[in-house]
């Protein structure tokens, strides 16, 4: 559909020139904080526009996906030097090692448990760190690829199986289930779970968002099938937001299927994580070096 200018509530470019914006989460601060991959730096970016940047103890450590603990700090994998990382608000950091050779740990979400939770890509689990950095591994089907990984309302733990081409759901004792998708190469990534129990997916390999119910899986076409969908958020209204790092895109998918996409300032912008503010306002972090706040209502 045609883009819609209005929604666009500004963009903000990063300090730090080449510091790729990769995901976002809203931290218990009220800010949004970002993970800088090309940078090995943490953003924080507060309601009233300001960037913050904290650098991390190694500028190549790969900062990935990132997440608030309940602890009251933000953690976030760091992909390329194998660790997780954590950050207070007022910007003091440590990190903690990933057992194996090479794990690359990626997905990350605050556990039901009081811990966090994350994946390893190369290795293939989900583990359980403490706040001290206790681990717990959980071993996930070889060369499945746990990517993407969210707490459900059901009070277990979801990750997306990139290249298992299924959904898992893992327990806080380690018990897992897989849930098989239809279409080969789907490649999901993107994860997120809505109030009511229902999981949205971005099929990558496929251009597909998926929806997950107490019914079965179902999995909506969008426009572009070469568009690379690669996160997800879901808005308060319940619809899934996605972007599209292919097309320079984002789009929106409610219940019954209906998708409208919206260009971004920049087709080449490479859009990956997004987020919702506690205003409602969703933010994308645009690997180009930007975020961008959009409305949309």
């Amino acid at each position: 559909m045609t883009p819609t200018p209005t929604r666009l509530i500004h963009t903000y470019a990063l300090p730090t020139p080449d510091a790729g914006p990769y995901a976002l989460t809203a931290g218990p601060d009220g800010a949004l904080w970002c993970t800088l991959v090309h940078a090995g730096r943490i953003a924080r970016l507060s309601p009233d526009g300001r960037i913050d940047e904290f650098p991390l103890d190694s500028p190549d450590c790969g900062p990935t996906l990132i997440t608030a603990g309940s602890d009251g700090a933000l953690w976030f994998t760091r992909y390329r030097d194998h660790r997780i990382g954590r950050i207070t608000p007022d910007g003091e950091t440590r990190s903690y090692p990933v057992p194996g050779s090479g794990p690359g740990p990626y997905g990350i979400t605050a556990g039901p448990d009081g811990a966090v939770w994350f994946t390893t890509l190369n290795t293939a689990t989900v583990t359980r760190i403490t706040p001290d950095g206790e681990l717990t591994e959980h071993a996930l089907p070889d060369g499945s690829f746990p990517s993407f990984l969210t707490t459900a309302p059901d009070g277990a733990l979801w990750c997306t199986l990139n290249q298992g081409d299924a959904l898992a759901r893992i327990t806080v004792t380690g018990e897992t289930a897989l849930h098989p998708l239809s279409t080969p190469g789907a490649a999901p990534v993107g994860l997120a779970a809505a109030p009511d129990g229902t999981l949205w997916f971005a099929q990558i390999g496929t251009g597909h968002i998926g929806r997950l119910t107490a019914a079965g899986i179902t999995e909506h076409p969008l426009p572009d099938r070469q568009c690379r969908p690669h996160a997800v958020a879901v808005a308060p209204d319940g619809s899934c937001w996605y972007t599209a790092w292919a097309t320079g895109r984002i789009g929106r998918v409610t219940a019954d299927g209906t998708v409208t996409e919206f260009a971004l300032p920049s087709p080449a912008c490479e859009p990956h994580g997004l987020a919702f503010g506690p205003d409602g306002t969703l933010y994308v972090a645009q690997e180009s070096g930007e975020v961008t706040r959009w409305n949309v209502t």
